[in-house]
C-alpha cells in the first residue's frame, strides 16, 4: 500500500509488532522507544507553551521598561550621506541606510553628537528620527507587541523542536544499534547453518 494511509499502516505495524507472530525481542524494544519518542513529543507541547508564555511575559516587561525610560527625538545631520546606492560587500544589494554624524537635543536641552542611520545621499541637514535614553543618548526603539508576541511564539517553537530532534536522534541511534545487532546475529545464524551442513 502506497500514499499516506500505506505509512500510517506501516507506523502503526511499528508500534505493535507484539501482533506480529515472527516480531523479534529487538523489535518490540524499538517499538518502545519509537512510543517513548511519540509520547515524549506530545507531552513537550505544555512545557513548550509555558516557555513560551514565560518568554512573552519577559518581553512585555521589557518592553514596558524601555517604553518608560526611552523617548522619541529627531536628529540633524551634520554632513551629507554617501551617495553609494549599492553595497560595497560585491553582492550588489542595494543599501538601505548608511551611517551619518549628527546632532540632537534631550529632554534638558543639552546637545549630544553621534552617528545616526539616515538614506544614502541625504543632505547635511536632513532630520532624523532618533530614540534616546534617560541620559540623551541613543537607543533603540522599545520593543512592540507584535515584536514580544512574536519572540514568546518562536521560543515555544524552538523548545519543542529541540526536544523532539533530541528524542528523534535517540531513536534512531537506538534504531541503528538494534538493527546491527539483528544483522549480526542473522550473519552468525547463517554461519551456523552453513557449519552443520557440512556434517
Amino acid at each position: 500500500m502506497r500514499g499516506p494511509s500505506g505509512r500510517i499502516a506501516r507506523f502503526g505495524r511499528r508500534l505493535r509488532p507484539g501482533r506480529n507472530p515472527v516480531a523479534r525481542v529487538g523489535d518490540r524494544v524499538e517499538a518502545f522507544l519509537l512510543l517513548l519518542a511519540v509520547v515524549g513529543a506530545f507531552l513537550a507541547i505544555p512545557f513548550a507553551a509555558a516557555f513560551g508564555s514565560e518568554t512573552y511575559a519577559a518581553q512585555n516587561a521589557r518592553a514596558a521598561q524601555e517604553r518608560t525610560t526611552r523617548h522619541p527625538a529627531t536628529a540633524v545631520s551634520l554632513a551629507a550621506a554617501s551617495g553609494q546606492p549599492y553595497s560595497t560587500d560585491g553582492a550588489g544589494a542595494p543599501a538601505a541606510q548608511t551611517t551619518v554624524p549628527a546632532a540632537w537635543f534631550d529632554a534638558r536641552g543639552t546637545r549630544h553628537t553621534g552617528d545616526v542611520l539616515t538614506d544614502p545621499g541625504s543632505p547635511a541637514g536632513t532630520r532624523v528620527p532618533v530614540w534616546l535614553d534617560q541620559r540623551g543618548e541613543l537607543a533603540g526603539e522599545p520593543l512592540s507587541a507584535a515584536t514580544s508576541a512574536a519572540d514568546g511564539v518562536f521560543a515555544a517553537i524552538l523548545l519543542w523542536v529541540a526536544i523532539t530532534g533530541a528524542l528523534a536522534a535517540l531513536y534512531g541511534i537506538a534504531r541503528f544499534v538494534l538493527t546491527r545487532f539483528h544483522a549480526a546475529a542473522w550473519d552468525r545464524a547463517w554461519a551456523q547453518a552453513r557449519h552443520d551442513s557440512r556434517f
